[in-house]
Formats: C-alpha cells, sequence, structure tokens
C-alpha cells in the first residue's frame, strides 16, 4: 500500500473516530495528509470505498492484535477488555466500528457490510475462546458500551468502573 493511500486511511479513521460517516469529507482528508482531493479520489473512488477499507483494516488489525494478546494470556475477557481500554486511552478514543455501528442502519451497505462483519468476527472468537453465545454478546455489547460512556464523559475511569466486575468475576471463576 503507497504512503500516501494509508496517510488518508490513517485520516479517515481518526475523523471517523470522533464524527463517524459523516464526519469527514475528501476535502478535508486531502488537507490533513497534504494533497489535493483529487489524490484521495485516485486511491479511493467514493467515500463509501475508504469508509469500508477503513473499517476492513481496523477489523484486521484487531483480529490480529487480539490472536497475539491471546498467545500471552489464555484469557479471551482480560484480553479484550484491555484492548478496547486500549483504544479509550488512544488519540481517537473510539473503535470506528462502535461509532458506526450505532448509526449501522444509516449507513451505505458496502460501509454497513464491514462494520457488521467486524461485530461478528468479534463475536466469533469470543465464542471460539469459550464463551456461550449469549456471554460472547453480552461482554462485547458491555466494552463497546463503556467505551462510549467513556468517550462522552471525557473519562476512562467509566470504562473502568464499566468493566471491573466482568474482571473480578474472571479472576475468581478461574481461580
Amino acid at each position: 500500500m503507497s504512503d500516501i493511500k494509508t496517510a488518508i486511511m490513517n485520516a479517515a479513521e481518526r475523523r471517523m473516530q470522533v464524527g463517524g460517516f459523516g464526519g469527514f469529507s475528501f476535502r478535508e482528508l486531502a488537507a490533513d495528509v497534504g494533497v489535493k482531493s483529487s489524490s484521495v479520489h485516485y486511491h479511493f473512488p467514493t467515500k463509501e470505498a475508504l469508509a469500508a477499507a477503513v473499517i476492513r483494516r481496523w477489523a484486521e488489525e484487531t483480529s490480529k492484535f487480539i490472536d497475539e494478546e491471546l498467545e500471552k494470556d489464555s484469557d479471551p475477557v482480560r484480553v479484550w477488555t484491555k484492548a478496547f481500554r486500549g483504544t479509550a486511552v488512544s488519540e481517537g478514543h473510539m473503535c470506528p466500528c462502535t461509532v458506526l455501528g450505532a448509526a449501522s442502519q444509516d449507513l451505505p451497505p458496502e460501509v454497513s457490510r464491514e462494520v457488521k462483519g467486524f461485530f461478528k468476527m468479534c463475536l466469533d472468537k469470543l465464542t471460539a475462546e469459550g464463551l456461550s453465545a449469549s456471554n460472547a454478546a453480552e461482554f462485547l455489547s458491555t466494552i463497546t458500551g463503556a467505551l462510549v460512556v467513556a468517550n462522552a464523559l471525557g473519562d476512562t475511569t467509566a470504562y473502568d468502573q464499566a468493566t471491573s466486575d466482568l474482571l473480578r468475576q474472571r479472576e475468581a471463576a478461574l481461580a
């Protein structure tokens, strides 16, 4: 992937973390990257194609990160909780899939499909790691909801408070 294409995707990701699908234009991304708007269009003919590519990349990177962390720590609840907390304290503070997931019914089909794919990947991994389908859904809802609350309050302790009981219960069950 070219440096400019990566820079465009990075800029789009940052803007999507803050403002969702409507939170960026090609003109703004061009200014962010320091290129002409036509360069953005060259790499991504449509806003939908760009947003779908960003979400697909986020899903692939998340999947890879989770796999790597599970090699170090076999507890999926702890690994996923730490991963989403890492997002809460990152520059963007939000998972772009979580931002877009809230509005997925209003997204273009191409983007909605990628967002759905992200959440399906998360649930599939959680069930493969031993959680029941209902526990996986409840857990994913908790960590993504906690991320939203922490972002809205501008305080990552809200995330920690929302997930602390999960981690304590998990520790007790594993002991």
